[in-house]
């Protein structure tokens, strides 16, 4: 179903484009924009995961390296019935954590030096149970399909600001409509493709947030690292591109009111308050509290 998912998006993207082509540039603005949209959805379904590991210069780590990861990376993979992913450590003090990879077959999951010098095990063990719950759904290449295809709209739409700036003087009064529809188009399609992205990624935060709790069985270790990372990355921030900050677990692009309604993540506390009280259900309801 997800796999479904993904290509559908795929396909509504690649449309979407193609319109946006053909409103600024005609025939050939639509066959340029479908071509731009098709070499766009390839290299994201094959090479988004070492695009962006490569920007945050995460380096994979072996066993030896670091075990305690490995540890506990592994135990939650034989609960979660998911491969071994890649392990990447991000040489930054902020903590944070992302999970990339187009399937669980080619996954990684990178953590900055940061988050493990201030998380205990057990909330080591929520973050990675959330990112591992990414991987396992699928999130993330639908995530970055999303966020991809919003930037190449906006510069499109940029595109085509410019040229009805500088080729539009020549309309006769038949090509008002045509001009004021394109016009809004331009204006209105990045919007449209943002609050697409927006959507994807805050109810995927939600998702893997209850799917990872349910991984550990303590969804209270998830909220106590997510209070832990937030305070922290207020104090050192992350230098992050925006391009991908919906992939990490808490978003580094901090800033409140108007700037929170465009966010890709749901408010922070919001999901704390949906750990928490996940975790008092689960401790009325008996079930057991699987601890590694």
């Amino acid at each position: 179903m997800n796999s479904i998912k993904t290509f559908s998006l795929m396909f509504i993207m690649i449309a979407l484009l193609s319109w946006i082509g053909q409103a600024i540039g005609g025939q050939q603005g639509m066959i340029m924009a479908f071509m731009f949209a098709v070499v766009t959805n390839f290299v994201m379904y094959w090479f988004s995961d070492s695009i962006v590991l490569m920007m945050y210069q995460a380096k994979m780590v072996k066993e030896e390296d670091e075990a305690e990861l490995f540890k506990v990376v592994r135990n939650l993979t034989v609960k979660a019935e998911l491969p071994m992913p890649k392990l990447y450590i991000i040489n930054a003090p902020t903590p944070n954590a992302f999970a990339t990879g187009r399937d669980p077959q080619h996954a990684a999951v990178a953590v900055t030096r940061g988050i493990l010098d201030i998380l205990n095990q057990p909330e080591l063990e929520g973050v990675i149970a959330h990112e591992l719950s990414h991987v396992k759904h699928r999130d993330i290449l639908i995530s970055t399909i999303a966020a991809t295809f919003a930037g190449a709209i906006t510069m499109l739409a940029r595109l085509g600001q410019f040229a009805m700036i500088f080729g539009g003087g020549g309309r006769n009064r038949d090509d008002e409509g045509g001009g004021l529809g394109a016009l809004f188009m331009i204006i209105l399609a990045p919007l449209a493709a943002i609050l697409i992205q927006m959507a994807i990624s805050r109810s995927r935060e939600y998702m893997a947030d209850e799917s990872g709790a349910k991984i550990t069985g303590r969804p209270v270790f998830l909220a106590n690292a997510l209070r832990k990372l937030s305070e922290a990355g207020k104090q050192i921030p992350l230098k992050a591109n925006p391009s991908t900050a919906h992939m990490l677990i808490v978003n580094p692009l901090t800033g409140g009111g108007f700037v929170s309604l465009f966010s890709t993540h749901p408010p922070l506390a919001k999901r704390i308050e949906l750990l928490e009280k996940m975790d008092k259900n689960m401790k009325m309801a008996g079930l057991p509290k699987i601890i590694s």
